[in-house]
């Protein structure tokens, strides 16, 4: 069975965490959700944004998430892909140097990365984006670029592909991250008639 470290923490995008977890998890992966500092059973408190008209999102609480593994038990070599939420964990689990390290082992190995939304801020902590080409959350752009990244501006519901760095600006882009990040875990959609 394929397996898929889920990255996440407290303030999470609800969409950008819920709506991978089940997605990947209904395509047979096996998706471990974890959390620094956390365990199995432990919950990560979600939050949702939404574009309302105001210059920037809002942000109302979300859904209790349960992690299904212990940050501690993660180990690189029992994955095949890793998927960075959005959301506020970002800014806060980037400063966990296991963190740092699982990512830039991850990235450098060739492995899938996919990263939503302010998912970038953990790339751009890890130093891994010097010649790449991503998207991100627009406010999260100018990181991109200080971090070395060619940051491409792109619709809320596309994807920018750059070798095994799969990228998405918000939650509208599940659906084109998600297929972006399956495909490069080997996963092919057979249509019947």
């Amino acid at each position: 069975m394929h397996r898929v470290l889920l990255l996440a923490g407290d303030f999470t995008e609800d969409y950008e965490t819920m709506v991978p977890f089940q997605a990947l998890s209904m395509l047979g992966f096996q998706v471990d959700a974890v959390c620094p500092d956390k365990k199995a059973g432990d919950f990560l408190k979600t939050s949702i944004h939404d574009f309302e008209g105001d210059q920037t999102y809002t942000e109302k609480p979300g859904h209790m998430f349960a992690l299904n593994k212990s940050f501690d038990e993660v180990d690189f070599d029992d994955y095949d892909g890793l998927f960075i939420t959005g959301g506020r964990a970002p800014e806060y689990i980037r400063l966990n140097s296991k963190v740092i390290s699982l990512v830039k082992c991850f990235v450098k190995s060739g492995k899938p990365v996919a990263s939503i939304c302010h998912g970038i801020q953990v790339l751009t902590a890890a130093d891994v984006l010097t010649g790449r080409k991503v998207t991100c959350y627009p406010a999260c752009g100018p990181d991109a670029t200080m971090a070395g990244a060619t940051y491409i501006e792109v619709a809320p519901d596309d994807v920018v592909v750059d070798g095994n760095l799969i990228t998405s600006p918000a939650w509208p882009g599940n659906t084109a991250i998600l297929r972006e990040f399956a495909h490069a875990l080997g996963c092919r959609f057979v249509f019947e008639d």
